[in-house]
């Protein structure tokens, strides 16, 4: 499903929303939280009242071309754009739904203009989580799936933690990271048997893997 011009659900909250006084309007979504390895990123997206894009829709939905074209015209749409990223320590420390949402905090908190001036959204949209801010929010179950501006913040993620999975593979290549993007494939898990854990694995969700309490 793609969202049409006009139909989906977000358009009529976000209209409501402008009704009552808001105008700028961040959706919020994460990427990486099952992965083995590397951060946790979130993106928050303010996405203009106009300036509509054909195609968006949930990231895991696209191909990895659509993906990087959508994200490319959601960076030249979007009146503001921010990334939160927790490394792979701290979520060992504090567990992957903490580091999620402080991800999804830092998000919000880096969203700037093409200017690169900071914007303070007047409202949240996030998907299926409630983050720790003062800023009215609302929580939309499988919101990248049905929000289009949810759906534009999975893509701007996606495609972002993806070109991280590109670096580390070079800085790391026996585990081969660009390929399977530190999620817990056969050939990734296969890996890190022979090898044992990176730097920036998860240690904490490699217990079974390696076999250790």
């Amino acid at each position: 499903m793609s969202f049409q011009r006009g139909s989906d659900a977000l358009r009529e909250l976000e209209s409501k929303l402008r009704s009552e006084g808001y105008r700028y309007i961040a959706c919020v979504d994460e990427v990486g939280r099952g992965c083995l390895a590397g951060d946790v990123v979130a993106a928050a997206v303010i996405m203009p009242e106009d300036g509509f894009i054909e195609g968006v829709k949930d990231s895991k939905k696209l191909s990895p071309k659509k993906r990087e074209q959508l994200y490319s015209e959601i960076l030249k749409t979007a009146i503001g754009v921010g990334i939160g990223r927790i490394d792979a320590d701290t979520i060992d420390e504090i567990n992957i739904r903490q580091a999620t949402l402080m991800a999804m905090k830092m998000a919000v908190e880096n969203i700037v203009d093409r200017e690169g001036s900071i914007i303070t959204p007047e409202y949240i949209l996030v998907d299926a989580e409630t983050i720790d801010t003062d800023i009215p929010q609302q929580a939309i179950i499988k919101g990248d799936a049905t929000v289009y501006g949810i759906a534009a913040a999975s893509i701007v993620g996606k495609v972002y933690r993806d070109r991280l999975c590109e670096e580390w593979g070079k800085l790391y290549p026996e585990y081969r990271f660009e390929k399977h993007k530190a999620y817990g494939t056969k050939e990734h898990r296969e890996l890190i048997q022979e090898h044992g854990a990176s730097e920036i694995h998860r240690k904490s969700f490699l217990k079974k893997i390696l076999g250790v309490e």
